[in-house]
């Protein structure tokens, strides 16, 4: 191969720079009309009256929608992950099916005008009555009830995962850290508002969606509204950010959908940026606690790690916080339990890095303290317990954790360290060091994957899958991937996405994206290129006629033999001579089984310098360094992007961002970008992102583990051990406030 590999640059890039990618909300066939939604302005109770005679009589209004003229969806959406391939609604419940309200922002009313001012000023005008009733929306108010769930992640998972006599191995453990820990809620805030166009052609639907998922789309629209999934078809070429939100399918696509039939109309929705806070789900509100026993030289006996978190009233939701913290250290007793609330919420979801970032932040800062415990360099406590098998034994499909963590702390500079608290003053500033390990779980639940390649007698080629462009940069990766399968150059192929006309490929969640689609695209241009030199070896008119075909290679559109010197021919003259046009093949990539015999986790390290002024309580992250082993690195600089971005993220999640419900109203405290915080450029510390290379023949065809998710995972902890040891005090919220980082005032003395 020749182009995998290498750092080429964004494919997509001049599309983007010139206007050219046209994004969802951008489509508008002939005829478009807009649509406003009115959501709830109470989290429980029901809808008791509707005046929208005011909105009716606003210019340029088409149809203000209710309960009563929203049809019966076909059948009840069934919460399941949109890697399965199947139907993936975000929440099992449908709104506008009845009067009820299950949580504030619950679409009551749809408003359809002909231009997006006229919608929404239109919707300002309806006037909802409701009976309100009692809410619960904040752990504190629903503690009483909470209950130990049996299944979370809609049933994939088990609630509760056990090895051990965790109770024993605590007892017999020489020293112990408890820790708990409240987290607040966290919301995806894409720059691209989650938009929807809705075409009908007679009884089929065209959908162009923001969406990280057009098959999930498409399946689960086709449910809802009882159609032939051959009667929807959707399209999605470039995607404005998703980071889990657009990963499921919300209520609102659908509601487009009805409404445009309803109009007869193409309908355009945008939701504005309150509505995303109650639109596409969010991380939960939760609370963790963690018990660690340990040996006097830090050999760890037993771990119990607890959760607890609000989900809906109707599904059993939760980040399986445990599935890391299980795995990652040797330990003989393990005990993780999720506890849930039902609460008066959407249903909550995947946010980036869903589960382990908030495990793992629980798990490597006690970490951090038993390294104080004990007298141990942190990164010396992790080496000692590093797990050299999964808990079933199984050894992994590929390590590198050791190699991380020592190649980390070079980089870093981490054998500098002192390690005592408050010991490096700055002026007004107290500086620390702090680390964590980052790893995270192969998601391998989703259907085969499917791509065709197609090579035209002119010597241009295409490869085609149905995944669509969300600023990963999937579009310039399968480019190189196809083309090395192919033997073609890069310059000569076109990389086709997007459109569920196009072959299977699953809604790219879980860092499952680049291994998927480059397996499936690799397993289409290998099968065309066996194709044409199959072709090439039968043809008696080709130089290459009777050879070995295992002898050719193919580089660049030229076919060579190492059995016969100086014998070339080209896919041109080959599909030429045998009077092609073209010729293509599809391929499909089976992922490896739920109970493949190996540990799927991918491993990093992390590190964090931390500016702390005691009085003000500020903190300033001043470097950021990760190691990681995602296996086979595609594109370098697509991959040093997307860690680079997940670890500055981690940073936001560290000290910015987090929400809050009113216990009052039920309603989300910050609805906008002015009061949820996140970082602008000036915040951006020097993040340096070094590779391990490993080698891995089980996760594909590539070994290519992804590396969507892991850059964010172990970058609050390793922030908040920074912290504490600058300042000497063990932060236990999320986001680390000002007020929890500052010093208390001592008192004046008396006059």
């Amino acid at each position: 191969m020749t182009s995998v590999g290498t750092p080429v640059t964004r494919v997509d890039g001049p599309a983007k720079v010139t206007g050219a990618a046209l994004y969802s909300a951008e489509i508008t066939p002939p005829g478009t009309v807009h649509l406003a939604i009115v959501g709830s302005t109470v989290a429980a109770g029901r809808v008791t009256a509707i005046d929208a005679a005011a909105a009716r009589a606003a210019e340029g209004v088409l149809a203000v929608l209710t309960h009563d003229d929203v049809p019966a969806v076909a059948s009840p959406p069934h919460l399941l992950p949109s890697l399965l391939g199947a139907a993936a609604p975000g929440e099992s419940f449908f709104p506008m099916q009845d009067t009820v309200v299950h949580y504030a922002g619950q679409p009551v009313v749809l408003v359809v005008a002909h231009t997006y001012e006229q919608a929404h000023h239109a919707a300002s005008l309806v006037r909802v009555d409701y009976e309100a009733a009692p809410a619960i929306t904040t752990i504190d108010q629903g503690r009483e009830r909470a209950y130990d769930a049996e299944r979370l992640f809609a049933g994939l998972m088990p609630g509760r995962e056990e090895r051990g006599d965790v109770e024993a191995g605590l007892a017999r453990a020489d020293l112990r850290v408890d820790m708990s820990y409240r987290m607040a809620a966290n919301h995806h805030n894409a720059l691209e508002a989650p938009s929807t166009v809705a075409v009908w052609n007679g009884g089929e639907l065209t959908l162009y969606e923001s969406t990280m998922g057009v098959r999930a789309t498409q399946q689960t629209v086709a449910q809802l509204l009882g159609l032939p999934v051959s009667h929807v078809r959707v399209i999605t070429h470039f995607v404005g950010g998703g980071f889990g939100s657009k990963a499921m399918v919300w209520p609102h696509t659908t509601l487009t959908a009805m409404a445009a039939r309803i109009v007869g109309r193409p309908v355009k929705l945008m939701l504005t940026r309150p509505q995303m806070f109650t639109s596409t789900g969010h991380r939960e509100e939760q609370e963790q606690s963690i018990a660690l026993g340990a040996t006097r030289d830090g050999r760890l006996t037993a771990i119990r790690h607890d959760k607890l978190s609000i989900t809906s009233l109707f599904d059993d939701w939760a980040e399986p916080a445990t599935g890391v913290s299980s795995q990652l250290y040797a330990c003989d007793a393990y005990l993780g339990v999720h506890r849930l609330i039902k609460g008066n919420t959407m249903t909550p979801t995947f946010t980036r890095g869903p589960g382990e970032t908030l495990g793992m932040f629980t798990l490597e800062t006690a970490m951090d303290e038993l390294a104080r415990r004990v007298d141990l360099d942190p990164l010396e406590l992790r080496l000692r317990n590093v797990a050299t098998t999964d808990p079933r034994g199984n050894p992994w499909s590929s390590g590198g954790l050791e190699e991380c963590l020592r190649l980390g702390a070079e980089r870093f500079g981490w054998s500098g360290r002192n390690p005592a608290p408050r010991a490096q003053p700055d002026g007004d500033w107290l500086i620390g060091t702090g680390m964590a390990v980052a790893a995270y779980p192969m998601a391998f639940f989703m259907p085969p994957q499917r791509a065709r390649a197609r090579i035209f007698a002119d010597g241009s080629a295409t490869v085609a899958t149905s995944t669509q462009e969300f600023g990963t940069g999937v579009l310039t990766m399968a480019t190189q991937v196809g083309a090395d399968a192919l033997g073609v150059a890069l310059s000569d192929i076109e990389f086709q996405a997007g459109d569920t006309d196009l072959p299977n490929s699953t809604a790219a969640v879980g860092s499952a994206g680049a291994g998927m689609v480059a397996s499936a695209v690799h397993e289409a241009g290998t099968a065309l290129r066996r194709q044409l030199v199959d072709l090439a070896i039968g043809d008696p008119g080709s130089p290459l006629h009777g050879v070995d075909p295992a002898s050719v290679t193919v580089t660049a559109g030229r076919l060579t033999s190492s059995d016969r010197a100086g014998a070339t021919d080209t896919y041109g003259e080959l599909l030429g001579r045998n009077h092609l046009s073209d010729a293509e093949a599809t391929g499909t990539w089976r992922p490896p089984p739920l109970d493949t015999p190996h540990g799927l986790l991918t491993f990093g390290a992390q590190f964090a310098e931390v500016a702390v002024d005691p009085q003000l309580g500020l903190v300033r992250v001043r470097r950021l360094g990760g190691a990681f082993a995602p296996g086979r690195v595609l594109n370098p600089l697509l991959a040093r992007s997307q860690l680079m971005g997940g670890m500055l993220w981690g940073m936001s999640q560290a000290l910015l961002e987090g929400n809050h419900t009113d216990p009052r109203t039920g309603r989300w405290a910050e609805t906008n970008l002015a009061e949820y915080l996140v970082p602008v450029n000036a915040d951006a510390p020097e993040v340096t992102v070094d590779f391990v290379e490993v080698h891995d023949d089980v996760v594909g065809p590539l070994g290519a583990k992804g590396v969507g998710e892991i850059g964010q995972v172990g970058v609050a902890a390793a922030i908040a051990n920074a912290i504490f040891h600058a300042t000497g005090r063990r932060v236990r919220s999320l986001p680390i406030t000002p007020e929890t980082v500052m010093e208390p005032t001592p008192a004046a003395a008396p006059t």
